[in-house]
């Protein structure tokens, strides 16, 4: 057979490593492609000049378009057939991508476990994306819900407990970065490291409605080839009868209406955990809330650690979480990173 058919929950081993393909040579297409279909406004990827001004060589890739470029890399090979992808940890940016990058990833298997219905489990890996220098740029552990592919019960290899969230001092800055000059203005938001309060929370008004064709899109633009996202008739007769939205879609579209509260804070340092609580589909209206979480001061700029919560078909103005122990029906994402953000001068 000379086509993929994907891995099953029995073709993994723990500590194995896999190799991905294929090379991606990131353009200035790809990005302006991002920024249509996700609406983002975070300067520092928007205009050279304005990335210059603050220390960088020209402007940098969004990190969240490497995440989903470099997690499109790993479908084919671990979560082709997929059930759920659960949720993201111990995710670290280390080096700033600029257009003309090609990238590449590998994964490691840290742990794998059956289901108690014997038809599922549960895969964890490592992925560490490299530029075309062999160079780490980001490494993220995720696991994933898999088909089994036979009744046999495996023999158990459960990972680690991932660490809750990435220490402040294992953040690492971009090189060069300088926000000396920053124009806020320009940037769009005056709001700076200092006006941010440990346990503010911040409703980011504006919704969006999200399109079959437009996600659809996104995740072809990451290269991500998971049937739940593709394949109607294969739908028909799931779960939940038509195309999932790829949680990386939903994680990117929160983003972009978090500059609304937010806009000074876009760059990504860390992924300190993620989880895709509810499935999104198309027609559904998106909004979301964040959280600061902690403030840090790193010296040339300030950190925050943000969660960040979206929820579908409902305004985010009474910041619906959860009660009981049971998060709100309405919502589809929650997601802790920390950002860098400029402090006053």
């Amino acid at each position: 057979m000379k086509s993929n058919p994907g891995r099953f929950l029995e073709d993994f081993t723990k500590g194995e490593v896999i190799a991905h393909a294929t090379p991606r040579t990131i353009t200035e297409g790809d990005v302006a492609l991002n920024i249509a279909l996700t609406g983002s406004r975070y300067a520092l990827f928007c205009a050279d000049s304005f990335a210059q001004a603050n220390g960088f060589p020209g402007a940098p890739i969004d990190p969240l378009l490497v995440f989903h470029i470099v997690f499109g890399k790993t479908v084919p090979d671990i979560s082709l057939n997929a059930v759920a992808n659960l949720g993201y940890a111990e995710g670290r940016f280390l080096a700033p991508v600029y257009p003309g990058d090609t990238l590449n990833a590998e994964s490691e298997v840290l742990g794998v476990k059956q289901n108690s219905n014997g038809k599922t489990g549960v895969v964890t890996v490592r992925t560490t994306g490299f530029n075309q220098d062999g160079a780490p740029v980001l490494t993220y552990v995720r696991w994933v819900m898999i088909n089994k592919r036979g009744a046999d019960p495996i023999i158990d290899a459960p990972p680690q407990t991932p660490a809750p969230f990435v220490p402040a001092a294992e953040l690492l800055l971009p090189p060069g970065l300088d926000f000396s000059g920053y124009d806020s203005a320009l940037a769009g938001s005056p709001h700076l490291f200092e006006d941010y309060a440990v346990g503010e929370k911040i409703d980011h008004v504006d919704g969006v409605t999200v399109e079959e064709a437009e996600h659809q899109l996104a995740t072809r633009l990451y290269q991500n080839t998971a049937k739940v996202h593709f394949d109607a008739l294969a739908q028909a007769g799931s779960r939940f009868g038509k195309r999932l939205i790829y949680g990386g879609v939903t994680i990117s579209l929160a983003r972009a209406l978090a500059f609304n509260g937010l806009g000074n804070g876009a760059y990504l340092l860390a992924i300190n955990g993620g989880r895709h609580v509810n499935p999104l589909f198309a027609g559904d209206t998106l909004y979301a809330w964040s959280e600061v979480l902690a403030a840090e001061d790193l010296g040339e700029a300030g950190a925050l650690r943000l969660r960040l919560v979206a929820a579908k078909n409902r305004a985010c103005a009474d910041f619906p979480d959860k009660a009981g122990g049971e998060y709100d029906p309405a919502i589809v994402l929650d997601f802790d990173y920390w950002v860098a953000i400029p402090k006053r001068r």
